[in-house]
């Protein structure tokens, strides 16, 4: 048994994008109904979580959970350059109220993934003035986030810049595209000085980064050190200096002679083909702390896709015994994260299952699994025991 820190924060992780429904004015939406797509599905509704938020703030903080992180959109609040929208200002601040008002810890997002239509037709991230456009963003949520502990300004800037917002958000269980070095270059600037305009604020700001928990096959040492540092090194090493890092981990990727190496035959993978593998978390903390020098981490996602939910219990399990050995080395870790609190829009498809609550699609009925409540019993007491 793991005993976990008194003041240690639990909770689940969302995104605007996946869960809220008609997200109209996002790059997204707008490839998702292009003619000849290549998104499998619409995201639609959704799980109408932007209407139905007061029931997914209440399905954890009824359980005894502490924190609640989601993103809030900006293709919502800058629908057209320069034109902010008081009504989704206010939403958005009706969402932190509510996690406050309910005893929830709101860790808020501000980019997930998707951006304002306009932001993506002027070029998106590799506009020259991507970093402005994006700080005036900042600077306009600013008020709404008065009293939020923890904000996380960009979600997984590696893939960002891996996926170029051509490809899926996905990452592969294999290869991943080559990162665009110029993108790279204008995700830490807006990162940089986004935590400047935040540090007005008394919350802890950091981003999240994706990591893949590299392993090396004989031989290929040099080579997997080559392949990570552009999609995950460069990316920590801008950690430095932040009030706290975002860990998510799901996998490994093996690195040979050539380059990425497939989930071999006959392992067990998960409904995204990813390779079964819970201890990727301790390995993605230890690297973390090791790239950062020492930033505060939180776990900001970690779970598994599956349909079976006994699966799901297991594979948290083990990486919370992970993340415990890695916090008993001195690895200063705050807080876990599952990903995901729902069933939700995988980025072109419904069939991925992350959530500890399903629900049901015609109605939007909430439908808790027994994973939620076998985690909030380890929330409440810190006792990570099957």
């Amino acid at each position: 048994m793991t005993q976990f820190p008194s003041d240690f924060l639990w909770g689940a992780a969302t995104a605007a994008h996946q869960i809220e429904g008609n997200n109209v004015n996002s790059d997204w939406w707008e490839r998702e109904h292009a003619p000849g797509t290549d998104v499998a599905q619409p995201s639609g509704d959704a799980a109408d979580s932007f209407h139905r938020f007061p029931e997914d703030i209440a399905l954890l903080s009824e359980r005894g959970f502490n924190v609640y992180r989601f993103s809030i959109e900006w293709a919502r609040i800058e629908p057209e350059p320069g034109f902010i929208s008081k009504a989704m200002l206010q939403h958005y601040r009706r969402m932190i109220e509510g996690c406050l008002a309910a005893g929830l810890k709101p860790m808020v997002t501000l980019h997930h993934f998707t951006t304002p239509r306009w932001f993506a037709h002027r070029g998106g991230w590799r506009a020259a003035d991507a970093p402005e456009l994006f700080i005036r963003y900042v600077e306009t949520v600013l008020p709404i986030l008065r009293d939020v502990e923890w904000i996380c300004d960009i979600n997984e800037p590696n893939m960002v810049a891996m996926t170029r917002g051509e490809e899926g958000t996905e990452m592969a269980a294999a290869a991943l595209p080559s990162p665009d070095a110029l993108i790279t270059e204008r995700l830490i600037e807006s990162h940089h000085r986004a935590r400047e305009v935040l540090s007005t604020l008394p919350a802890l700001s950091g981003w999240s980064i994706a990591g893949q928990a590299f392993h090396a096959a004989p031989g290929g040492e040099e080579e997997m050190r080559a392949y990570r540092y552009p999609r995950e090194d460069v990316f920590l090493e801008a950690s430095r200096g932040d009030g706290f890092i975002g860990v998510q981990a799901y996998l490994r990727t093996f690195i040979g002679k050539d380059g990425p190496l497939p989930v071999p035959e006959g392992t067990e993978t998960t409904l995204t083909g990813w390779e079964y593998f819970p201890q990727a978390l301790e390995i993605c903390s230890r690297h973390a702390w090791d790239l950062t020098r020492g930033v505060p981490q939180f776990v900001t996602e970690n779970g598994i896709a599956t349909a079976d939910d006994e699966r799901r219990k297991d594979y948290t399990f083990g990486a919370l015994s992970g993340l415990g050995r890695a916090m008993a080395d001195g690895i200063d870790v705050r807080g876990y994260l599952h990903w995901s609190l729902l069933d939700n829009y995988e980025w072109g498809s419904f069939d991925p299952t992350f959530g500890l609550v399903g629900f049901n699609p015609d109605t939007f009925e909430r439908q808790p699994k027994p994973s939620i409540d076998w985690l909030a019993q380890i929330a409440r007491t810190g006792n990570l025991a099957r």
